[in-house]
């Protein structure tokens, strides 16, 4: 008899032991951005975790890429990090060769094209990159982790995306509600985000701690600070 059957019959409750390369982990958390007619906001929680273990209570998901952008990942905290060094890196390149900054619009593309490089062994990274246009409009950006991406007016990412959305979709987009659509004020912004998460860590493990909100505007990125649950 086959010695794993046998193993089997005499230690009913031991399995084989796999071994397997798996080079990605997935370290939880929620970001989102919403644009509006002369401003957009970005804001992610800042908790970092691994299965049922929390490895740290604050790190940040967003980074300030310039005056009037911001970006945004989760997913593998590894693959984050080096693609956001990359972003920078070329941006420091592009500002020594031309004299100025990339904008918002240029980054996006930008960043599309180093995700769809890495196609065959992709980031695990969710990215969402917000920011003001070349006209002062709010812009967000949402990618798939090969490349393809498009503008929204707000988008929601990460684990709580399920529960986030669907009231983004009510409160911001006015989804089957045409009557009522209009152009929200910065500080409702600032009130649905910051209860969108409130909610969210109710329900979900993987977000909680501090949430960290990036408000762009042509004065330049402002960022607050709100504390979350810590359970």
């Amino acid at each position: 008899m086959n010695s794993i059957y046998q193993a089997a019959i005499d230690h009913p409750v031991s399995v084989p032991i796999e071994h397997r390369f798996d080079p990605y982990v997935d370290n939880g958390g929620t970001l989102l951005s919403i644009a509006g007619e002369d401003f957009c906001v970005v804001a992610a929680d800042t908790r970092q975790s691994e299965g049922y273990s929390i490895n740290s209570r604050y790190v940040p998901k967003s980074v300030k890429l310039s005056d009037k952008t911001v970006i945004s990942m989760g997913g593998c905290y590894a693959d984050c990090l080096t693609l956001t060094k990359r972003i920078q890196q070329s941006m420091e390149w592009y500002h020594h060769a031309h004299g100025k900054t990339m904008s918002t619009a240029a980054v996006a593309q930008m960043l599309s094209i180093m995700l769809y490089q890495k196609r065959f062994f992709p980031f695990y990274s969710w990215c969402i990159l917000g920011g003001l246009d070349e006209e002062g409009k709010g812009a967000v950006y949402t990618y798939d982790p090969v490349g393809s991406y498009e503008r929204e007016s707000c988008r929601c990412a990460g684990s709580a995306s399920s529960l986030i959305q669907p009231f983004l979709d009510n409160q911001i987009m006015f989804k089957n509600q045409e009557t009522l659509k209009k152009n929200l004020p910065l500080d409702h912004v600032l009130r649905i985000t910051k209860d969108s998460f409130t909610s969210a860590t109710e329900r979900d493990i993987y977000t909680g701690d501090y949430l960290e909100i990036f408000v762009i505007t042509k004065n330049g990125v402002e960022i607050q600070k709100m504390d979350l649950k810590k359970d």
